[in-house]
């Protein structure tokens, strides 16, 4: 008989028998079916030479034989349990950052807390962040995970979850409010001064939509991205497209109207397709998307209600 030790499996199962007091309640521990329990039981008696349990109407009692390898078998367990601690501190230690690459505007408190949570529940995960307007190539490997605010993503190779959709709309400031009125709806947009994109990106639909409905010369600024034309927007010169949530970090800013139909767009997680084969960012996606998504729904709702304003009331 070879006496060296055969399998940890048939240990892990024979402990949860002395535990448990039966088959059925060491199934239900292990999530095992019983009769793989009572057949590994069998399994391991045959590979031992030994009677380990006596059965009877009361559950698996342990003979004497068991309880002399009782303690073995739990320093076997304690040991498994140690290799199985170091094998994780070892792959946290060798771990990729996973590196994310979104507008600034997206790495947002909604965008942070969700981080920290996840750091939380999964110690040892780093992350490292790269803030730009610019599509960078997922597939060669600029970053792992992308969040893009488009009207689809035409790469398939890439793994994609929709996100949200992104309400925008026309926003001025207080101070423009009270000098000049707001319009209440697209008729009433003449006469006002606009800022606008330079070049509408495609996450911005709606500066299409006002540049289709205003003349050039009520044109007073020309931005680069978002945070300059709500910059410039909050400063008074015009009123201006602006996402309703980013619009919440700027209380001074007033809505005209609800969005325009029409000028939504998604956002979407984004993923490159050997990144996706890495555990961590599997979990991480699992993890972000419904969290970002009903965070936003919540964001949105409270945007939409503090937003309101009649010039010359308040």
């Amino acid at each position: 008989m070879n006496s060296a030790f055969l399998d940890w499996s048939d240990v892990r199962v024979f402990l949860a028998v002395c535990r448990n007091g039966s088959t059925l309640a060491a199934s239900r521990k292990l999530g095992l079916s019983q009769p793989t329990v009572t057949r590994r039981i069998s399994a391991l008696e045959h590979a031992l030479g030994l009677k380990l349990f006596d059965r009877d109407t009361h559950g698996f009692r342990p003979t004497d034989a068991a309880r002399r390898l009782l303690p073995h078998a739990e320093r076997l367990e304690d040991s498994a349990d140690a290799f199985g601690a170091a094998a994780a501190q070892a792959r946290r230690a060798n771990a990729q950052a996973i590196r994310i690459t979104a507008p600034r505007r997206n790495f947002s408190p909604i965008f942070t807390a969700i981080i920290a949570e996840f750091i939380a529940e999964n110690p040892g995960t780093r992350f490292e962040f790269i803030a730009s307007y610019e599509v960078l190539d997922l597939v060669a490997g600029d970053a792992d995970i992308a969040i893009r605010i488009a009207p689809q993503i035409d790469d398939a190779r890439l793994i994609c979850a929709r996100l949200t959709h992104v309400a925008s709309t026309l926003f001025a400031s207080r101070g423009y409010a009270l000098r000049h009125g707001l319009p209440a709806s697209a008729p009433e947009l003449a006469g006002h001064s606009f800022v606008v994109f330079d070049r509408a990106p495609g996450s911005m639909p709606l500066n299409t939509w006002l540049l289709e409905r205003i003349a050039p010369e009520q044109i007073v600024a020309r931005c680069e991205d978002t945070e300059a034309v709500t910059a410039s927007v909050e400063a008074g010169l015009g009123i201006g497209p602006v996402p309703v949530t980013l619009a919440l970090d700027y209380p001074s800013l007033v809505r005209c109207f609800d969005p325009p139909d029409g000028t939504d767009v998604t956002s979407w997680l984004v993923i490159s397709p050997d990144a996706y084969q890495r555990p961590e960012v599997r979990a991480f996606a699992k993890f972000f998307a419904p969290r970002f998504r009903a965070a936003y729904k919540l964001e949105h709702a409270r945007a939409m209600q503090a937003q309101a304003f009649r010039a010359g009331v308040e």
